[in-house]
């Protein structure tokens, strides 16, 4: 079976990770390298939003025109 979770889910779970490894990191170099992969992952999880909602916009496109009703 596929797994059913979106990109997006899956980037916004690593930023999660990552802020946690942030919060109990005790060398300030490797909490800012933890943040910046936060903010790395939460800025693919948004791009990953956008492009499922412009698949979903484009494939609504497609199946109105597609309809027999529009010929």
């Amino acid at each position: 079976m596929l797994n059913s979770r979106t990109n997006r889910e899956l980037c916004l779970d690593r930023a999660a990770v990552a802020r946690a490894e942030a919060e109990v990191a005790t060398l300030p170099n490797v909490r800012d390298r933890c943040l910046r992969a936060e903010a790395a992952w939460t800025e693919m999880a948004d791009r990953a939003e956008r492009t499922e909602r412009m698949r979903a916009k484009l494939q609504a496109g497609a199946n109105f025109s597609a309809s027999p009703f529009m010929q």
